[in-house]
């Protein structure tokens, strides 16, 4: 945020709006007119600024916020963001969502010429790169950097100066620009934070976009032309809010067309159709509508526990579901259940959730998923990062139905998917990135290139892969 009395406190309240993108930590660096304080750790929003010192201390006209969801980096403070540095003349804040696949080669070069990093996260690669341009000013050391970086990225800084935004030469996670009546501008990774700080979406930045926002106004040029966009599938089929929008799309109309499609391509004979709270209510909805079948509440989630995908180890997934769902006997009992859920990665929520409805008298589930089926890794900012994790990678359909416990198990086809989501776009894929499905990937894999390929050899037999 820039140029707002009160941009603690917004950008404060723009981190819970986006708490559902990453729980392992976070931080608000603030902007005083005289340098910039921090503030940051380990957990929630709630838990990291539970003192309201901790926010106060912070007040100014400027501020940048970020919540963790960890794909490159361990679980040490120095990698909680934004990253903050001082130099001789003047401090820079840096936000990062997404994944770097050039950042081991880059750092193993950057540290050969003296660069001492002080985390273990790929995003501090930038701040060296762009320490290390012999460009202009900032704004073309920054453009600089961003051409050496690969991968998927949307960068926030902050400076005394102004406020700066960019994303990857595919967009691959969206950035957003909005404006308040005050005249201050957000920067946020979703428009349901805009909406929450009671800003005016004026600009969505697309691939290859840098804004620089400074006291005369908003500046966005490109930083190179290389550009083709392939936004990652899963904002749309997981991460995002469903009151979001993302390049003219509504996240829940969309999930709703994916639960539509899935019906017409996998019907299922069954009694009422239930949706995994929270991310698959919408697709659950379609599903229903499509097929005529009753929709039902028949799972009930805790609002206050943690999405179980983005825990950080298998083990604390686990733990998580019982805690966060419990089914409704009187509305699943004797029932032939047609389960909704967004997606099947590594089957550890599927499993649990199936036991959990005939625990309760379910008299049959079919399980129905809003995508297609997860074969590949992610190397843009999803933490999938090998095959051997995902379970429909080392399983075929009828091998997952039995691991399952279901009467039936189908998948959306990636032209449903891409259908459904239905942007306006001549781009591959209508414009979505689904390497998770087809090992078609965008962008060269460059330093996961070898154990990539390593490891598809080593592939079950029964799969069909390709890449």
């Amino acid at each position: 945020m820039w140029g707002d009395p009160n941009a603690v406190a917004l950008t404060h309240l723009g981190l819970h709006t986006l708490q559902h993108r990453g729980q392992e930590g976070a931080g608000i660096v603030g902007f005083d007119g005289h340098t910039l304080r921090r503030h940051r750790g380990f957990g929630l929003v709630s838990q990291v600024f539970a003192d309201p010192a901790d926010l106060t201390a912070l007040t100014g006209s400027a501020a940048l916020g970020h919540v963790r969801y960890a794909t490159a980096g361990g679980k040490v403070l120095e990698n909680v963001q934004p990253l903050l540095f001082r130099f001789s003349d003047g401090p820079v804040a840096l936000a990062h969502n997404g994944n770097l696949t050039n950042a081991v080669s880059l750092r193993a070069e950057l540290e050969a010429n003296g660069a001492i990093f002080q985390s273990t996260s790929d995003t501090e690669c930038l701040m060296h790169l762009i320490r290390r341009s012999h460009a202009g000013d900032f704004t073309a050391q920054l453009k600089a950097a961003l051409n050496q970086v690969h991968g998927g990225f949307a960068f926030a800084l902050l400076t005394p100066s102004g406020l700066y935004a960019a994303v990857d030469p595919h967009g691959f996670r969206p950035l957003v620009i909005g404006t308040l009546a005050s005249g201050g501008v957000v920067v946020a990774s979703e428009t349901a934070a805009l909406t929450a700080v009671g800003a005016t979406l004026t600009h969505e930045l697309a691939p290859g976009e840098l804004a620089v926002i400074t006291d005369a106004g908003i500046a966005v040029s490109a930083y190179t032309t290389q550009t083709e966009l392939a936004i990652c599938s899963m904002e749309y089929i997981y991460f995002a809010r469903p009151d979001s929008v993302i390049h003219g799309v509504n996240i829940h109309q969309a999930r709703v067309r994916m639960g539509e499609r899935l019906a017409a391509e996998q019907p299922a004979a069954g009694d009422i159709v239930v949706g995994v709270p929270n991310s698959s209510l919408s697709a659950a909805m379609g599903y229903a509508r499509a097929s005529g079948i009753p929709y039902e509440m028949g799972l009930v989630k805790s609002q206050y526990v943690a999405r179980t995908f983005i825990q950080p180890t298998q083990d604390l997934r686990e733990r998580s579901v019982r805690l966060k769902l419990s089914a409704i006997s009187s509305v699943v009992a004797r029932k032939r259940v047609i389960l909704v859920d967004d997606s099947l990665v590594r089957g550890t929520t599927a499993i649990q959730l199936v036991r959990l409805l005939k625990d309760a008298g379910a008299a049959a589930v079919h399980l129905r998923i809003a995508s297609p089926p997860l074969r590949f890794p992610c190397f843009y900012g999803i933490d999938i990062q090998t095959t051997a994790e995902l379970m429909a990678a080392n399983h075929t359909v009828a091998d997952m139905k039995e691991l399952l416990g279901v009467a039936s198990l189908a998948f959306l086809s990636t032209a449903g998917l891409e259908q459904a989501v239905g942007l306006t776009t001549t781009a591959p894929h209508g414009g979505l990135c689904v390497a998770y499905f087809t090992g078609e990937y965008p962008t060269p894999l460059d330093d996961y290139e070898v154990a990539y390929r390593a490891e598809l050899a080593t592939l079950h037999p029964d799969v069909n892969v390709h890449a």
